[in-house]
């Protein structure tokens, strides 16, 4: 038997594989210690040998109730995921699997890979609209690539779409590759209407640091991103250093930053209501958003969430408020569940990075129903 992590995105630590009915491991946390709960091994036994991993400081985790009703995905071939039996007791995450395969990897949720990024970002430069700028250097030496989509017209919105802030939040990035694909596809008239309107520009991964080191929440040197909107640094923040030039660059019209919920199994938006600059005209904005988005996609819903800000006490550090009182822009953060949609359960995936791929995709039509009212 043998448990490995030492790839992309991978983390676990060995405890004790004596026993196949206890295999015993942990969490690695991030830099800086203050998070974790992704997990991403390889583990390989014997065909038709049932094992049972009992990831031991589950317990102590960042979202224990993200434990709660969740489902370990699983894949032989690291294309198609699926669920396998798991219960959390006793401060103990227990997963167990009956092996088809003699190798299959384990994860918190469908990895999306720093070459599958890379794959990304090389395949859509292709397309004529398509053009790509590296605003910098992250802390580990990665670029911090923006893909821009449209003519560049000044007369045009500006749309800006970021993922991937907290690098485990991975169906984020399966959003974005699902909303990329869709919005370049020459034969969909939604694409083309929106394009006419607005240039987009698109993060794919702000976090690729923490992406490849098999962080859930910090990059390289222990920054949550999406806490620093307000003051960032090159030596703590790089990453959004250069996205907030950028912007003040460009001008931001509608900002969408995508992310993922351990605790809540729905598809739901968090807006920017408590910012001092709210006002009447984006109250109406999100509104209109809201219900485009509700029409486009059964998957979202609106009966759960975050609960909103009380006016004017908004956590300003967070992108989705900074850059709403900012720009006095339309702004909202997406969280999709690491578990199942409750409003549509799927069993034997539960939430998925096709689903990811399809919200994605959904949500141009919000962006085109709310385009022409941005200013």
């Amino acid at each position: 038997m043998r448990v490995s992590d030492s790839f992309d995105g991978g983390n676990i630590q060995v405890i004790n594989l004596e026993n196949k009915d206890d295999l015993q491991l942990e969490i690695r946390p991030d830099e800086g210690g203050d998070f974790f709960q992704w997990f991403n091994y390889r583990f390989s036994g014997e065909a038709g040998c049932q094992y049972t991993f009992n990831i031991l400081n589950a317990g102590q985790s960042s979202y224990t109730k993200g434990w709660e009703d969740y489902q370990a995905v699983a894949s032989y071939d690291r294309e198609h995921w699926f669920r396998v039996p798991t219960e959390y007791v006793d401060g103990q995450l227990k997963i167990q699997i009956e092996l088809q395969c003699e190798t299959v990897q384990i994860a918190y949720f469908a990895p999306y890979s720093y070459e599958r990024h890379l794959d990304l970002i090389s395949s859509v430069q292709l397309h004529p609209q398509v053009s790509l700028e590296q605003l910098g250097l992250t802390i580990d030496g990665r670029d911090l690539t923006l893909v821009k989509v449209g003519d560049g017209d000044i007369s045009k919105k500006n749309i800006w779409i970021t993922a991937r802030q907290h690098p485990g939040e991975t169906m984020a990035e399966w959003a974005v590759e699902g909303l990329l694909h869709r919005l370049l596809d020459q034969d969909c008239p939604i694409s083309k209407s929106l394009l006419d309107k607005a240039n987009i520009y698109i993060v794919p991964n702000m976090n690729p640091d923490g992406s490849v080191r098999g962080h859930l929440r910090t990059n390289a040197v222990g920054a949550n991103l999406n806490r620093e909107w307000q003051s960032p640094t090159l030596e703590r923040s790089p990453e959004v250093y250069y996205v907030v030039n950028k912007m003040k660059e460009t001008g931001v019209d509608l900002f969408y930053d995508m992310h993922g919920d351990e605790a809540l199994p729905y598809v739901f938006l968090a807006g920017a209501e408590g910012i001092p600059n709210y006002s009447e005209r984006l109250k109406n904005l999100q509104d209109e958003f809201v219900s485009a988005l509700q029409l486009s996609t059964a998957d979202f819903q609106t009966e759960y969430g975050y609960d909103k800000d009380e006016p004017g006490k908004a956590n300003l550090t967070v992108a989705c408020n900074w850059v709403a009182n900012t720009f006095e822009c339309l702004a909202n953060t997406l969280e999709m569940p690491f578990k199942d949609n409750d409003n549509l359960p799927d069993p034997f995936v539960g939430w998925s990075p096709e689903r990811s791929i399809y919200i994605g995709e959904a949500s141009l039509v919000a962006m085109l129903a709310v385009v022409d009212n941005l200013r």
